[in-house]
């Protein structure tokens, strides 16, 4: 269904958490094979409420505890998902799944491509994202473009409770693993009308967030809103991306060609990060349609701080409105 779509079915007011669970639920009630699997997942519900309540309705074989240990929830996943389920794990924090990269790379990923296609791997991994919420160590990562380096790994991130919602309904429908980046600052921070019924939104497919016609910015995840909030008088065209891999290549390129400006905006580290493709992939093919230099707003080439320090790294709105500037005034 579309965002259209939305005006013929039962709206309620919903946040992002809440969204998430509702999608849980409503998929596995849809299919049997769908399972739930992290650590306390089941009777604490989630270490943010995120599956509150689905271990009493599905019992705890679809929703299923475990202990700590990231490297074993992700390869028993992956070995489910091989076999005909469509495991659904929970990390409790992104700087946790460091622990499983031998699985997500070494199996997960290449799944398909090593069985000739006689295997495939649906497995999503949610996982809370980024900085905000004032957190310890590892607690506050935004390492996104370490995950949109692995061919055969789709990459998604809401942005809204609504987009959570369906993006999610398609990952554990997709037959191939997906990770599923859920930015925990905007967890109960924004309420939004959420059709009741399931739907699906596309993976790989952008969103334009706001039409404009001198500026096109991209952005995704809770710096949509802060990039959002910089650009307040501009005629900007921002583009939510929703799945950073396989990343809206046509819906980007389209916009530079109506305002030939671009400005990158995310909170991750800058070198090697997801806005340097997005920058590279717009020079070579819209060189031709660019009136200024494509800018990138990031993160400093640092460890996350502590929670004192999290503001000073994370863009601050002052700080993307002069990358805007710049751009406009070139």
């Amino acid at each position: 269904m579309t965002h259209k779509g939305k005006d013929v079915m039962a709206l309620i007011k919903q946040n992002m958490v809440q969204a998430i669970n509702a999608a849980l639920s409503q998929e596995l009630e849809r299919d049997p094979d769908v399972v739930i699997i992290g650590e306390d997942v089941g009777r604490d519900g989630g270490v943010f409420r995120v599956s509150e309540g689905l271990l009493d309705r599905f019992g705890p074989k679809r929703v299923i505890d475990t202990p700590l240990a990231e490297l074993g929830i992700v390869g028993a996943a992956v070995g489910m998902a091989s076999y005909g389920l469509r495991p659904v794990v929970e990390i409790q924090f992104m700087g946790f799944i460091y622990a499983a990269l031998e699985q997500v790379f070494s199996h997960a990923s290449r799944m398909r491509s090593r069985s000739r296609g006689a295997f495939t791997c649906p497995l999503v991994i949610r996982t809370p994202y980024g900085i905000g919420i004032k957190a310890p160590e590892l607690h506050s990562e935004s390492s996104e473009a370490l995950f949109c380096h692995m061919p055969g790994l789709k990459v998604v991130m809401p942005s809204s409770p609504y987009n959570a919602k369906g993006l999610l309904a398609s990952a554990i429908r997709d037959d191939d693993p997906v990770l599923f980046l859920e930015p925990s600052r905007l967890y109960r921070a924004i309420k939004a009308d959420v059709p009741d019924e399931p739907y699906t939104l596309p993976i790989g497919k952008a969103e334009i967030f706001q039409e404009g016609k001198d500026l096109t910015i991209v952005a995704w995840g809770a710096m949509l809103h802060k990039a959002a909030e910089a650009a307040e008088g501009l005629d900007a065209e921002i583009i939510d991306l929703l799945t950073l891999k396989p990343y809206d290549e046509e819906t980007i390129l389209n916009s530079i060609k109506k305002t030939g400006r671009l400005v990158i905006v995310e909170e991750a580290t800058r070198i090697g990060g997801l806005g340097a493709e997005i920058s590279a992939f717009a020079a070579e093919e819209a060189i031709g349609y660019l009136a200024a230099p494509i800018v990138r707003c990031a993160g400093p080439e640092a460890v996350v701080p502590m929670a004192r320090l999290e503001d000073e790294f994370r863009p601050s709105t002052e700080r993307i409105r002069k990358a805007y500037e710049r751009v406009m005034a070139y």
